[in-house]
């Protein structure tokens, strides 16, 4: 199943409503669905490079409002309909441990580390946030943040050196991104250490 709506996905890329759909695949990846925009967003700005940075503001733009989606399905409607979703993919565990030992700071950092490598999944962090009542504006502004960085990044990688960077964007991005969260997470424990 999981094969098949990637190269769905990936199908959509050639579709003259491509920016649309890459703005729906990154507004529900970051609250119930399975397949990252990524799939959606490197060929569309192989294709078309002189895009890449309108389609990173769409993937964005679309991933935030996405991810508050998320929180809205936390904050209100955990039980009836983000615990389901959870269930489905197979996070539920995830979440509830997640829940159940973290702070507001700490999830400040996992909306980083999941924004740029879901590190975790993306939809489960921002459900979490609903659940834990983190502020709705410092969640957008994480948000933002790592959701930017991701896309922007790409389109730029892509535009500077169009495909011949791609094999390696699919294959090694993500190990750098999780290089980059995991030492995001050492320099956030280093603090704590420090400050106390």
């Amino acid at each position: 199943m999981l094969r098949s709506l990637y190269a769905w996905t990936l199908s959509l890329a050639a579709r003259k409503a491509a920016a649309a759909w890459l703005a729906l695949i990154a507004f529900v990846e970051s609250s119930v669905f399975l397949v990252p925009a990524d799939v959606l967003f490197l060929p569309m700005a192989l294709a078309r490079p002189e895009k890449a940075y309108r389609y990173a503001l769409i993937a964005t733009a679309a991933s935030v409002a996405g991810g508050i989606a998320g929180w809205l399905l936390g904050y209100y409607a955990y039980e009836s309909l983000a615990k389901p979703i959870l269930e489905f993919y197979g996070k539920l565990d995830t979440f509830e441990r997640l829940k159940s030992h973290v702070t507001e700071e700490q999830l400040g950092l996992l909306l980083v580390t999941s924004g740029l490598a879901h590190l975790p999944p993306i939809k489960v962090v921002t459900i979490l946030a609903g659940v834990v009542r983190v502020n709705l504006w410092h969640f957008v502004l994480s948000a933002i943040v790592a959701r930017g960085l991701r896309f922007y990044l790409l389109a730029f990688l892509l535009r500077r050196y169009g495909e011949p960077i791609q094999a390696f964007v699919e294959k090694r991005l993500g190990l750098i991104l999780a290089a980059v969260a995991i030492g995001l997470v050492a320099l956030y424990m280093a603090y704590r250490l420090i400050a106390g």
